[in-house]
């Protein structure tokens, strides 16, 4: 009987041991600190806004139709849909007329290797070659919500 008994014991033990591993990372909500919003920095512009603003109501897909269609009459005709496709060309077809041979439509790519093929030798060397790597944006920051307060020390110098 008392196998059973210390064997419970040992198995409650170990279930509270697992439970206690896979929880160690966790937080719980009343753990956080309660605090006030970050004084303004000495540099600051404007004072934060008191309430958070509200998100907009359109989409971004409701955005992009928004831009397609010109005349807002809540379709996107045929006409509206290839504009951008017709400036695209004309600004390719350098000498208008309504076709492009390979030099109109590779001017860029041509452009691109002269710039990068910097002794003119007419091949690129491993350094000019990295010169035509696409150059990446960074990140969108989103002007929208208010900055992450930071733990920063209080501008009048007293300590809390």
């Amino acid at each position: 009987m008392w196998r059973y008994l210390v064997g419970g014991l040992a198995a409650l033990a170990l279930a509270a041991a697992g439970m206690l591993i896979l929880n160690r990372n966790a937080r719980s909500v009343a753990a956080l600190p309660l605090s006030s919003p970050a004084p303004p920095a000495a540099g600051a512009t404007a004072p934060l806004p008191a309430t958070v603003p509200e998100a907009s109501d359109k989409t971004r897909e409701q955005k992009r139709f928004d831009r397609y269609d010109k005349d807002r009459d809540g379709k996107v005709t045929r006409e509206e849909y290839l504009a951008a496709r017709r400036k695209a060309f004309a600004k390719l077809d350098v000498n208008h007329d309504g076709m492009l041979s390979f030099d109109e439509w590779a001017v860029k790519a041509e452009g691109k290797f002269a710039l990068a093929d910097a002794d003119k030798s007419g091949a690129m060397t491993p350094v000019e070659f990295a010169r035509t790597a696409v150059k990446r944006k960074p990140p969108r920051i989103r002007r929208d919500c208010p900055p992450a307060a930071k733990d920063e020390a209080p501008a009048n110098g007293e300590e809390s």
